[in-house]
Formats: structure tokens, sequence, C-alpha cells
């Protein structure tokens, strides 16, 4: 029943339709995916291999292998300021983890608050039984309390933040933190912080993980994934911290419906994250010049407005003139073979917005916004 009640992934079929294209040898140039042109690090690949090769390839804990909760923990620790216990950490991948998070606080019929725009999170609520409430982000895409206020029920059992902001490269501040969690700690509501993209920040930002103000993991599950920092999309690898109940319940979870996750990929995250602060950074400067490029070229198109890109690798600009995201999408696809997502994908105040991703190579990056830029002259 719940399946029935669920769209398909908006990424995911532009993706499909710049696959087909390609396959019937047509030019596209997709600006629409978040996948790093990097390579994963050899260092990592090697860590995996040798996992392999030494016979790690059988059945592992459902929460994880020991090695690799050791290394969440003390990452967490170390560079976010979590005080998790090993107990209170689990491997899962990102997407699922969102899901699982919602689904081991979840009573039939709950509400849980999703920004808007934000990232598709409609559907792992609906999926875990409950009601997806948008609540609008503030113009320039931080909380807005008192929508956050009036949108709040007696059926509300979480509150979904994302920070660095897919779609919108928001960082969310300190103040906006201590805020939520005081507000959620008066009403008991859990707050579930996706940090997917906690350490690619720009012009001395920083990312902050609210789960550092509680003592130790109770009502913020805290959500991290290795995809973008370490240029890992394909290995679906990402971890999460959570209150031991809530960790105890989202192993009962993985265990009915995969048992475990191939310990050899765990091996490589261990490695990654006890090893890998060089590797963030490398690739952080990789995306420098790229959003360099994003602001020159888009920010002098008289017909666009371009949000401040504080983090992640997205710009999420405005079109002035009056145009539906959705066909603009469309048309832009037909006329230059460029591929974005709608804004409307990401809730109702996403519209008259897209969506580029800049972690794609360069030269099809440059190509992409200059084929922007010349579909807006033609629209005028």
């Amino acid at each position: 029943m719940f399946l029935s009640n669920i769209e398909g992934s908006p990424s995911l079929e532009v993706v499909n339709l710049v696959l087909q294209k390609r396959a019937r040898g047509e030019r596209v140039i997709s600006l629409a995916i978040g996948d790093p042109e990097a390579k994963t690090p050899e260092e990592i690949e090697n860590a995996a291999f040798s996992a392999m090769t030494s016979g790690q390839t059988h059945y592992v804990p459902a929460s994880g292998t020991p090695g690799v909760r050791r290394a969440i923990r003390d990452k967490v620790k170390r560079r976010n300021g979590i005080n998790a216990g090993t107990s209170e950490t689990l491997f899962i991948t990102t997407k699922m983890a969102v899901y699982a998070g919602l689904f081991s606080i979840s009573e039939l019929g709950y509400e849980a608050l999703i920004p808007d725009p934000g990232y598709f999170y409609s559907e792992p609520v609906i999926l875990s039984g409950g009601k997806p409430i948008r609540y609008r982000l503030s113009e320039d895409f931080s909380l807005d309390f008192g929508e956050i206020k009036k949108k709040t029920s007696s059926k509300t059992k979480a509150i979904l933040v994302n920070s660095p902001s897919n779609p919108t490269g928001r960082v969310l501040g300190k103040n906006d933190l201590y805020e939520l969690y005081d507000y959620c700690s008066q009403k008991g509501i859990y707050i579930l912080s996706d940090d997917a993209y906690e350490d690619l920040t720009y012009e001395g930002r920083s990312h902050f993980a609210v789960g550092s103000l509680e003592e130790k993991p109770d009502k913020v599950i805290s959500i991290f994934s290795l995809s973008k920092s370490y240029a890992m999309t394909g290995w679906r690898a990402g971890y999460i911290v959570a209150s031991e109940r809530v960790i105890y319940l989202i192993n009962k979870f993985l265990e009915n419906i995969l048992t475990c996750f191939p310990p050899f990929i765990q091996n490589a995250v261990e490695y990654a994250l006890d090893h890998g602060d060089q590797i963030i950074e490398a690739q952080k400067q990789g995306y420098l010049p790229k959003r360099k490029l994003v602001l020159e070229k888009l920010g002098n198109i008289p017909e666009l407005e371009l949000n401040d890109i504080q983090g992640a690798f997205y710009a999420f600009p405005k079109i002035k003139f009056r145009a539906s995201s959705t066909e603009f999408a469309k048309k832009l696809m037909q006329e230059e073979n460029v591929a974005v997502l709608p804004g409307i994908a990401f809730g109702d105040a996403g519209e008259s917005r897209f969506r580029i991703s800049f972690s794609g190579g360069t030269e099809e990056l440059e190509q992409g916004l200059d084929g922007i830029a010349s579909f807006l002259k033609k629209s005028i």
C-alpha cells in the first residue's frame, strides 16, 4: 500500500533519460546528478581488495563490523564533537538510514516535518507509515521558526534538517541549530540530521553537528555519508549515530531485510574514516574552481537570481521571469541538450528554480553553463 503512494526518484528519472539519449548517440550535457567526477582514492580501493582477498566475504553483524563501528565512534567524536559509544553507531547506506531512522521512531499516522525546498524526504516518511509535512525555509534558506512552530502538531515525531543542503547549498548556522534543538527538546521531538555533505563548505564556513549538543545520543539521529567526501557514491557507504534504543531497532530492521552489508566495503570505510582527512581536503579543493565557474557564469545572467553557494556542490538559481521549472528543464534539454533538475521536484518552494550540480567534469560544466545562458537569452 505504501509503495503505491510514492513517486519515483526525480533525479534518477532524469539520469535515466540522459542515459537513454546517450545510448541513441545523442549528445547530452548532464548537470543533473550529484556524482563526483573524481575516482575513489586508490588506498580506499586497496583496503577493500585486501579485505576481499583475505577472506572477509562472509556474514558479519547487521550493525557493522567491530572495526567500522569503532572508526565511526572515533570519527564523530574527533571531527563532529558527538559523544557516542560504539553501541550508538551503525553502518548503513545513507538513503536507507533516513528511512530506517524514521521507521525506528514511527507510529502509524505520525507526522514528520521536512524542509521546503529540500531533498526527497517525503518518500521515506510515507514508507515508514507517516505523513510528510513541508515547512518552508526563509528566503535565504535558513530555518524559519515561526513556520516550524506553525507546522508542528501533537503527531509530530521528527523534524528533518539537511546541512549543507541539497539542493540549496545552505549551511545552517549554530544559532539556528541551537534554537531547533531547544525547541525539539521541549516538545520531545526527534531531530533527524542529514549531514551527508558535512565536508563540503566554502569561504570559511564549517559544518556544525546538532548531535554535538547532547551529552550522549538521545533525540538526535545523525546520518553521515562517504559518497561525496570520498567520491564513493557507488559503494553505498554511510553510517548513523543515535541512541542505543534507536540503533537496536534499526539493527533488527537490517537483520530482517538484508542480513548484513559486505564486510570488505566496511573495511574500506574503516580505513577512510581513520586515514582520510587529507583525501577529504583534496576532494574539496577540486570543487573550488568549479564553484567559482558557476558563480562567474550564472552570476552575470540578468534573467537569473543566483543563490549563495555556501556548501555541497549544487546551485539553485531562480528564474526571474515567469516560468514553470518543469517546462524550463524540458525545453533546456530539447534546445540545448543540457540536463538539470526542475526546482519543483524539491517542493513547492522550489518552483521557478532549477538545480545544477558542479560535481562533474569542468569542461562539461562550462558547456552546460554556456547552454543555460544561451537558452535564457533566447527565452526573453
